[in-house]
């Protein structure tokens, strides 16, 4: 696998919806990794909450925006790196689960972060 550098941030609160929701994909790939179970949120959830994060980063005060956006760029990087090193592992060997279960705990408690910053 090689390393694409990420696309500059942009910031709004469409942003805020998509970032938030690639980092629970990214959540639960993580997961099956680790061999734990992943949850699917019903589709109406989903856009309600959808709609419910982007009016809270609309609402939200403009340092709070900076924070989220921030601390959102940099798990992304961080996890993107995390993903790949544990996919680069051998084709023969079983995957590296407790390696995975750690980085699915650090992206549940940035995720945790992410959306209290936002008032949830």
């Amino acid at each position: 696998m090689s390393y694409q550098a990420l696309p500059p941030i942009q910031h709004g609160p469409a942003n805020a919806v998509r970032q938030l929701a690639q980092l629970a994909q990214l959540h639960g790939l993580v997961q099956r990794i680790a061999g734990e179970a992943t949850g699917t949120a019903q589709p109406d959830d989903a856009l309600d909450r959808s709609a419910r994060i982007s009016a809270a980063y609309d609402d939200a005060m403009p340092v709070v925006r900076k924070r989220f956006d921030a601390l959102a760029a940099e798990t992304a990087q961080w996890a993107a790196s995390g993903v790949e090193a544990l996919l680069q592992g051998r084709s023969d060997a079983p995957p590296p689960r407790a390696a995975a279960a750690r980085l699915a705990e650090e992206l549940s408690q940035v995720r945790g972060t992410l959306e209290s910053l936002l008032g949830f």
